[in-house]
């Protein structure tokens, strides 16, 4: 991997969430999809409390105008194991709303830059690995955290 320009190596955990089905969701609730609803209104302010707690960061997705419906979450030197208990609280926050949310978890070399936009964010290894386990956890019939 090219790192040049990248700033310090450092090994961390990547956290790649998605909303199941969302545009079916949308369409069945006659939600507007340019802009924020209760369930992706409500994932933004999980993902930005989440993130203020962890001291993590967020590489894509948090979207204030539009609301959140995917995001890539990093947090330097934490271990996925430590972040479950508040990841399946957010999980289970948006399924009471009648939504389901897939989460995919990955621990490795992190990259500490901001992503410009989502390809550039998928690049990493460790990125492409949390991506891979919420692959898996949509596969399994999503609403689940899959630990790559």
């Amino acid at each position: 991997m090219n790192t040049k320009g990248y700033g310090k190596l450092i090994e961390g955990t990547v956290i790649v969430l998605d909303l199941d089905k969302f545009k079916k969701v949308t369409k069945e609730r006659g939600f507007n999809e340019y802009k924020p609803n209760i369930i992706t209104g409500t994932l933004t302010h999980l993902v930005e409390n989440f993130v203020r707690k962890w001291n993590a960061y967020v590489l894509y997705g948090l979207d204030y105008s539009r609301g959140t419906e995917e995001a890539v979450i990093i947090i330097p030197m934490i271990k996925p194991e430590e972040v479950l208990g508040d990841l399946e609280k957010i999980r289970r926050e948006i399924e009471k709303l009648g939504a389901t949310l897939s989460i995919g978890v990955s621990y490795g070399v992190i990259v500490n830059i901001k992503a410009r936009n989502r390809r550039e964010a998928y690049e990493n290894i460790t990125v492409k690995n949390a991506l891979k386990a919420l692959r898996e956890a949509k596969r399994k019939g999503g609403n689940r955290i899959v630990i790559k």
